[in-house]
C-alpha cells in the first residue's frame, strides 16, 4: 500500500472514513475526492489490513469493494459488525441478486456497483451518514411500549430499535430497521420504491429502485416472506392482518 494513502495518522474534524479497496486507481481516486469533501480518511487495500484499521480505530462509515484479496468483502463486513457495527456502503462490480442480498446479509447497510460516479458515491455516504446520526437511543423503558407494532408474529419495537418474530430477536442492519419501521408506521398501505428511497435513504433516483427491492429481498429471508406484500408496478406494504400467514 502506499505511504501517501495510509492516513493512518491524519487528524480532522470531518467524519471519518475508511475506503477498502485492491485496485490502486480506484482507492486513491475515491480516498481524494473524500478528502476533498471534508473526511478524514483511511485506506485498506485487503481484507486483513481492512480488519485491522477498523479494529485500531472505527470509523464513521465503511467504504468497501466486494472483491478483495486475503478475505472477501462479504467476511470482512461480518466480522467489521461482529466487532463494533459499522455502517457499510459495499462496492461490487457484480450484479447478481444473490451476491447483493448476501451482502446485505451480513451487514451492508447500502451497495453501490460499479462503474459508478464520485458524486453518487459521496451522495449515498452521507445519506447513509444521516440515517445513523438520526437514530434514537434505544428506550426499553416501560413508557416506550406504546411504539411497539405487532403484526402476527411479527413483533417491532420502534424506540428499542428491536424486531422479533415468534418471539425470537432477529438482527436487521440500520437499513433493514428503517424499511421494515417505513412500512409498519402506515401498516397496509402500499408504498411506492420512490417513496420507500426518498424515506429511507434519503435521495430519491428513478434508476435506483433496484436497491429497494435487494433490500426488500433480504429483509424477507429475515422476517418472512407474507409479511412483506409486493404490488407489482407500484411498490410494497406492509401485511397489517394480525393472523397474517402468506397462506392465500
Amino acid at each position: 500500500m502506499e505511504p501517501a494513502e495510509n492516513g493512518t495518522g491524519e487528524i480532522g474534524a470531518g467524519p471519518s472514513v475508511l475506503v477498502v479497496d485492491d485496485e490502486p486507481v480506484i482507492r486513491t481516486s475515491i480516498a481524494e475526492r473524500m478528502r476533498a469533501e471534508g473526511f478524514v480518511v483511511r485506506t485498506a487495500d485487503t481484507g486483513p489490513d481492512a480488519l485491522d484499521r477498523h479494529r485500531e480505530s472505527v470509523p464513521d462509515v465503511v467504504i468497501l469493494d466486494l472483491m478483495l484479496p486475503g478475505i472477501d468483502g462479504l467476511e470482512v463486513c461480518r466480522q467489521m459488525q461482529t466487532h463494533t457495527p459499522t455502517p457499510v456502503l459495499m462496492l461490487t462490480a457484480r450484479s447478481e441478486e444473490t451476491d447483493l442480498v448476501i451482502g446485505l446479509g451480513v451487514g451492508a447497510d447500502d451497495y453501490l456497483a460499479k462503474p459508478f460516479s464520485m458524486r453518487e458515491l459521496v451522495a449515498r455516504t452521507r445519506a447513509l451518514l444521516r440515517r445513523v446520526e438520526r437514530y434514537p437511543s434505544p428506550d426499553t423503558s416501560a413508557s416506550a411500549e406504546a411504539d411497539v407494532a405487532t403484526f402476527g408474529n411479527l413483533r417491532i419495537d420502534h424506540s428499542a430499535r428491536q424486531v422479533t418474530v415468534a418471539a425470537a430477536a432477529v438482527h436487521l442492519t440500520r437499513t433493514e430497521f428503517d424499511l421494515l419501521a417505513t412500512l409498519a408506521r402506515h401498516p397496509g398501505a402500499v408504498l411506492s420504491r420512490g417513496q420507500l428511497l426518498e424515506t429511507v435513504w434519503g435521495w430519491a433516483e428513478a434508476g435506483e429502485t433496484r436497491t429497494v427491492d435487494s433490500h426488500i429481498r433480504s429483509l424477507r429471508q429475515k422476517v418472512g416472506a407474507h409479511h412483506i406484500r409486493t404490488v407489482h408496478g407500484v411498490g410494497y406494504a406492509l401485511d397489517a392482518r394480525p393472523d397474517a400467514t402468506g397462506r392465500p
